[in-house]
């Protein structure tokens, strides 16, 4: 089942550090199959907090996902993620397009 590994960056907090993130992840994700669907695009915020920018990374399974974020060269690109920005990170499952489909 497709899962999406979401981005939700609240804050810069370091420029500096935010920077060695920014040329240290993707090296670190490569290797995986990642397709991008949104990447620092315009963001309208409609509920909650102000978004400052937002990431949405497709993945064929959660395995997927869950190997690429926890794998040794991406926990060492995320400390200077941690550093230089607030960040809520999450992975959510896809559905089945048989989900959807009407039972009547």
């Amino acid at each position: 089942m497709t899962a999406y590994m979401i981005y939700v960056r609240d804050r810069i907090l370091d420029p500096v550090e935010f920077k060695k993130y920014e040329e240290s992840a993707p090296a670190a994700s490569s290797g995986y199959p990642i397709t991008p669907l949104a990447y620092y695009g315009v963001v309208e915020t409609l509920e909650g907090p102000r978004v400052d920018g937002a990431v949405v990374l497709q993945f064929p399974t959660l395995a997927d996902a869950q190997g690429a974020y926890h794998s040794p060269a991406y926990q060492e690109a995320l400390k200077h993620r941690l550093k230089g920005a607030e960040y809520r990170v999450f992975i959510v499952e896809g559905i089945s397009p048989a989900t959807l489909v009407s039972k009547d």
